[in-house]
């Protein structure tokens, strides 16, 4: 696939900034049961111990936590529906970005910061202010440019990347849930 410029980027903008702020769509849920591995998802159960049931999460060690563990904050990654349509080419290679859950929702910081909690299908999460920011992986499927892009200071605003999450209410979402932001803590 070839990757997208910056102005090809910046061409989808709009569109992205239009997403729904207070009630949007759960578009995909993504299981990562092992190392480059995905699985699409029709039911998705969330835990407040494990993440996504079935995901890798909490066999990923974290050099900022104490015990090399896998960071509490990081349980679930969050991507906008728009934004990795944008820079995938299509749904069919939105799987490829490593996220558990895509969005058609405003991830902006100012729409979501730290704290805010989403509840969609029969769970809860609730966005962290651990970043998201793209890896050698995101470059390899989705280009170096699409990295640059998501880490402009208006692509971290608009966190483009995406957000980190954790559970704080077990449930099952699927894919045509609807996801409604509550208040913080």
């Amino acid at each position: 696939m070839e990757h997208l410029d910056h102005d090809a980027l910046d061409a989808g903008l709009s569109h992205i900034r239009s997403a729904p702020t207070d009630r949007g769509t759960v578009d995909m849920v993504v299981r990562r049961p092992a190392e480059d591995e995905r699985e699409i998802l029709r039911v998705g159960s969330l835990d407040p111990e494990v993440g996504l049931v079935g995901d890798n999460w909490f066999q990923r060690p974290s050099s900022a936590t104490p015990d090399n563990g896998p960071h509490p904050d990081k349980q679930l990654n969050v991507m906008s529906s728009r934004v990795i349509d944008l820079v995938s080419g299509g749904r069919d290679r939105w799987h490829l970005a490593g996220d558990q859950l895509f969005l058609d929702l405003d991830l902006s910081e100012a729409n979501l910061p730290p704290g805010t909690r989403l509840a969609m299908g029969t769970a809860v999460i609730e966005v962290t202010d651990q970043p998201h920011t793209g890896c050698a992986k995101f470059v390899r499927r989705f280009g170096a440019e699409a990295r640059r892009w998501v880490n402009t200071p208006e692509g971290r605003a608009l966190r483009l990347r995406g957000l980190c999450a954790r559970v704080v209410q077990q449930g099952e979402v699927r894919p045509g849930d609807e996801v409604v932001k509550l208040s913080g803590d």
